[in-house]
């Protein structure tokens, strides 16, 4: 199956329905140009498809091992990832007075698409990385930065994220590992960690591990837990590579899927002698850590996406050249593409309506991101915070679980060849399976949203936010377009029953059972409504693009084709998810297990 990165789709998303020409008024990337954006996506394109891309199935069948102690990534990673640093993809979006381009977070999002379309076991060591520099640049020291930010930046050096321990997943309060202060401002450090991704690894020289840990005086719970800086290998004052740390992974987790991704179990102080630095404030390192996670969800609902794609190009590519069945009515006649039948249409827009409703989700997310700090004004700021507070949990939650759904999907366009391994099919539906898990699986993301996002401001940005769409679709609902009214029509009862459900959701803060039951449901009604309206957007600019001397008519067309499938398909789901939403804890009332078991 030959891949290519859909960059005309992706700059379409970019343009057209998450408003990135806002960042190019900001004032705040002088030098951003849509010739510089053209350029960069169209080299990101051929670095991911030529580079990148030919290692996904290779990946999948010859994973990442342990060997003597050292992991081995599989064959081609160490060469492409030296292309990766060599090209300065990881610096893109970074400050820089630490060696970055200081382009916006939004193209960095963007690449993270695209490396995930090629080979999501390969891409996401990147995201670790750029996780943890964020959060050096948040809490480091002013050493700490220097000693190690150019090469993290460069991607020269590796970062990961410890925070999972046997006894502790998603609840960090649980977290048993221990950091001994020496007294002259270093730490010794001694515990577990598991599912760590890229703990270890054999692209780059070293890797800087952020650690969750407990000082001897710290407080029960979340509130006790700092990060701290690990290196692998040891930095002198001058920046050149000391000895080796007492850091070492232990065992590689046998996964279900992403088998070129060495998830590590790690082990910190087997010997008694692992050092390292406090990252921020003592007892304060949850603070670190969502800085991290935040940026990881964002990452993470972009996987998805990616994943989405490749699996949406390889069903589409087996559905035009597959031949079965003869056209709806004939009774005689030669085979004909499966992709003629109804039903397998039906399929592949699914999938393509669902990714690119997530890719505008996630791309409109990381220009609100990238307006929050900024955006001129201070209240443009506000208000672009807002949004990404809001979309951060829709963009990891639903995106991967609407990925989850295009792969299924994917497997099915095939048929029976769908589910043998030579296909390809059933890689992208084992890969992105974890995306829904980690990063805070998708029910915290629910409650966060219901909790922190929408009865945390009162419902203040829900409801803003529910506006702007609502007034959206009155604008489509008055045109003159046959296709573009249908649109609007179902984006307004969309949004209506979604205002609803979150005056629900804002009553019922008096009873929490009720909220967290309505969670999913809701984050569910409120990504399709989003969704539906971004996709909705992009038919607006198409229909006036049509217009322009040259246009490609039949592509435009596509995209309000789309649009109007998603309305009609999933835009009427998410009204119908109004009941779903309301129905309380009742409906979840804990019953006896042993009765459930039959």
């Amino acid at each position: 199956m030959t891949y290519s990165m859909p960059v005309r789709d992706m700059r379409f998303a970019l343009d057209h329905m998450a408003g990135f020409e806002a960042l190019a008024r900001s004032g705040a990337y002088p030098d951003l140009s849509d010739d510089i954006v053209t350029a960069i996506m169209e080299e990101m394109g051929k670095y991911c498809g030529n580079v990148v891309a030919p290692l996904n199935e290779e990946s999948d069948r010859n994973g990442a091992r342990l060997e003597n102690g050292v992991v081995r990534t599989p064959p081609g990673f160490k060469e492409a990832y030296k292309q990766y640093v060599e090209g300065g993809w990881n610096a893109l979006a970074f400050p820089t007075e630490w060696g970055g381009q200081g382009l916006p977070q939004t193209l960095a999002l963007a690449l993270v698409d695209g490396l995930n379309q090629a080979s999501m076991s390969f891409a996401i060591g990147t995201t670790l990385t750029t996780g943890a520099v964020k959060a050096i640049l948040h809490a480091g020291t002013d050493e700490q930065k220097k000693l190690f930010l150019p090469k993290m930046v460069s991607g020269e050096w590796t970062g990961t994220m410890n925070l999972t321990e046997p006894q502790a997943g998603s609840d960090l309060s649980g977290i048993r590992t221990k950091a001994e202060p020496l007294g002259d401002g270093r730490y010794k450090i001694n515990g577990q960690k598991i599912f760590i991704t890229y703990g270890d690894h054999d692209m780059t020289e070293n890797i800087v591990h952020l650690v969750l840990a407990r000082l001897p005086d710290a407080p029960e719970g979340t509130a006790g837990i700092s990060m701290f800086l690990v290196p692998k290998v040891h930095v002198k004052a001058d920046g050149s590579l000391g000895a080796r740390n007492d850091v070492q992974c232990l065992k590689l987790e046998e996964k279900m899927g992403l088998h070129g991704s060495p998830t590590c179990v790690m082990a910190f102080g087997e010997r008694g002698e692992c050092i390292g630095t406090l990252l921020g404030e003592k007892h304060k390192g949850l603070r670190n850590m969502f800085v991290m996670m935040n940026a990881a969800r964002l990452d993470v609902g972009m996987q998805g996406v990616g994943v989405a794609e490749r699996a949406f190009q390889r069903a589409l590519a087996y559905a035009v050249e597959r031949r079965q069945g003869r056209a709806p009515g004939a009774k005689t006649g030669p085979m004909v593409a499966i992709y003629e039948h109804p039903d397998v249409r039906r399929m592949l827009y699914s999938m393509k309506a669902l990714t690119e409703a997530a890719r505008a989700i996630c791309y409109a997310n990381a220009v609100a991101y990238d307006l929050a700090r900024h955006a001129p004004k201070e209240e443009e700021r506000a208000k672009a915070k807002a949004i990404e507070e809001l979309l951060t949990p829709i963009s990891k939650a639903w995106s991967t679980d609407r990925a989850n759904e295009i792969a299924s999907l994917g497997v099915q366009v095939h048929g029976g060849m769908g589910y043998i391994e030579e296909t390809g099919a059933a890689q992208h539906m084992r890969d992105v399976r974890i995306a829904a898990i980690y990063e805070g699986s998708n029910g915290i993301q629910a409650i966060d949203l219901v909790g922190r996002k929408v009865q945390g401001d009162d419902g203040k940005s829900a409801r803003a936010f529910i506006q702007n769409m609502r007034e959206e679709a009155i604008i489509l609902k008055a045109g003159k377009r046959d296709d573009l009214k249908a649109i609007g029509a179902r984006l307004f009862d969309a949004t209506n029953a979604l205002a609803k459900s979150t005056d629900w959701i804002l009553a019922s803060a008096k009873d929490p059972n009720n909220a967290l039951a309505a969670a999913t449901p809701y984050l569910k009604q409120f990504g399709n409504v989003v969704g539906g309206y971004y996709l909705s957007r992009g038919a607006v600019a198409a229909a006036l693009l049509e217009k322009e001397a040259g246009a490609d008519k039949a592509w435009l067309e596509s995209k309000i084709a789309i649009a109007r499938f998603f309305a009609e398909n999933y835009l009427t789901e998410a009204a119908g998810l109004a009941p779903a939403v309301a129905v309380g804890a009742g409906v979840v009332k804990k019953l006896d297990p042993a009765a459930l078991a039959g």
